[in-house]
């Protein structure tokens, strides 16, 4: 494996989380916290509305085939909206959303775009029982706060999910390896 003499990123992007040298590096800090969070809000919407598009296809088809049937003057928006069903549905969407990209690559589209990642102190990948802590003790995006409290720079979701996210190097983000 080709090291960079300058540092201890790596060079290839074959290398993994696994074998590549632990390289401290600083804690996130609010700021770019946020950003990141309002880049993956646009990416959040267009998943919603392609679950949302999904789940009124499906009606459709179950009502074309006469399993489900509407009253007169009901549309399908009118049937799924307000149904605890639906908002059951969005949200687990929503929760792998975060868990899958946490758990892959450490980062959502908005933190690989200000080159953050979350990770284990060691630099391991966060295991998914770690993310779903994350992604449910996170406020909606509210506990980013507790960074501004405290040295360690961590947020609520960070100290309970024992993680941390810091901010890469823009060549270690550029080698990310997204299994």
């Amino acid at each position: 494996m080709a090291k960079n003499p300058s540092s201890a990123t790596p060079v290839s992007p074959k290398d993994t989380d696994e074998n590549v040298e632990y390289v401290p590096v600083s804690r996130a800090g609010l700021g770019r916290r946020v950003l990141a969070i309002v880049y993956d809000s646009l990416v959040v919407a267009a998943v919603i509305m392609f679950a949302f598009a999904m789940l009124l296809a499906l009606l459709g088809l179950l009502t074309k085939t006469g399993v489900v049937t509407l009253a007169e003057g009901e549309d399908h928006a009118a049937l799924l909206q307000g149904n605890p069903i639906t908002t059951i549905y969005l949200i687990a969407v929503l929760l792998w959303f975060y868990v899958g990209f946490w758990v892959r690559g450490g980062q959502t589209l908005g933190m690989r775009t200000w080159r953050l990642r979350v990770r284990n102190t060691d630099n391991s990948r966060i295991t998914k029982k770690q993310a779903l802590i994350r992604a449910l003790t996170a406020l909606f995006g509210f506990g980013n706060l507790w960074v501004l409290f405290g040295k360690e720079k961590l947020a609520l979701q960070d100290r309970l999910a024992k993680c941390e996210v810091v901010v890469l190097s823009k060549e270690a983000n550029q080698f990310i390896n997204w299994k």
